[in-house]
């Protein structure tokens, strides 16, 4: 019986809620569904100030917009599988419709990283030369550059979905996560997954490992500007327009950091663990990133707030 069962093929896979507590999944269903609806009105307000607003037509701002599709997309590309487990208690996902949410998931990842690079150029730029900003990068610079950003993500992440299908599954077909993953579906195949795991290496370590580099490096580029200023209220205002994207790196590559250390050293933590930090990992993101801009960006604020005292006025 054992040595039929080895030699199963599975053409689909499991998804996991609550990880012993099926019976407690719909007590997600409602906190899952109102940090997606925050997800999609907190960025679709920041997309519509400013396009409203044309003192918000300025590199900075086109390229949260840019940050704020990506984040939406990314949040997107988990929502199906999280109804359907969360929502409407159907597990199960096809062979096919995991590699493809699973390539959407990788890619506006690496996407993601991409753009927060841009913006760090783009405070670099903003600090180093102010009086050349808006000549230096320009609408079809920055055009360039979000096509550049996502033809890497398509690029990098395209070979995922054959090194993945080419596999055999027939040990298990129960994934550890709400959604798919490369990694988390890579070790239940019963066949070597060398290549696999080699590949997904050199994606860490040559987008998003490369990536934190180069952030760092602008970042320490901008404080040497910051620096040489003459004036301590000019740097510390130069420095203070930075703080939004700061926060929004730290968002990004902190649960990035923490689900990979969960991954590689805390095989001896709850299942529920797991869980939990690889949805901040792909959730918090897209939620905290339009508060944080709204709170820490003059303009965004102040135009936030004219609408909601007008609309206050009406009524």
């Amino acid at each position: 019986m054992n040595s039929n069962a080895s030699h199963v093929k599975y053409h689909s896979f499991i998804l996991m809620g609550i990880p012993g507590m099926p019976d407690k999944n719909p007590w997600m269903a409602f906190p899952l569904g109102f940090l997606y609806i925050l997800t999609l009105l907190g960025n679709a307000a920041i997309l519509a100030v400013i396009k409203v607003d044309h003192n918000l037509r300025e590199p900075m701002y086109y390229f949260l917009s840019i940050l704020a599709v990506t984040d939406v997309s990314l949040s997107m590309s988990t929502l199906p599988s999280m109804l359907s487990i969360f929502w409407f208690n159907t597990s199960e996902i096809s062979f096919d419709a995991c590699i493809a949410q699973m390539f959407f998931i990788h890619g506006f990842g690496v996407a993601e990283s991409g753009v927060l690079v841009s913006m760090a150029f783009d405070r670099f730029v903003a600090i180093r030369e102010p009086l050349h900003y808006a000549s230096i990068l320009t609408h079809s610079i920055i055009g360039k550059i979000g096509i550049a950003v996502l033809t890497r993500a398509v690029c990098v992440v395209f070979p995922v979905p054959f090194l993945i299908k080419r596999l055999p599954f027939c040990r298990s077909n129960v994934l550890s996560h709400s959604y798919c993953l490369h990694q988390d579906a890579m070790r239940l195949a019963c066949a070597s997954t060398r290549i696999n795991s080699l590949y997904g290496l050199i994606i860490v370590i040559f987008t998003l490992g490369l990536d934190a580099l180069i952030i760092l490096f602008s970042y320490v580029l901008i404080l040497k500007t910051v620096l040489g200023i003459a004036s301590r209220d000019e740097g510390l205002k130069a420095l203070n327009t930075c703080l939004s994207h700061i926060c929004a790196v730290l968002l990004f590559y902190v649960p990035l950091i923490g689900i990979t250390m969960t991954h590689r050293f805390g095989k001896h933590l709850s299942p529920v663990v797991h869980m939990l930090m690889a949805n901040i990992y792909l959730l918090l993101p897209p939620v905290l990133n339009p508060i944080v801009y709204s709170v820490k960006t003059k303009q965004i604020r102040r135009r936030i707030i004219h609408v909601f005292q007008r609309r206050k006025n009406r009524i």
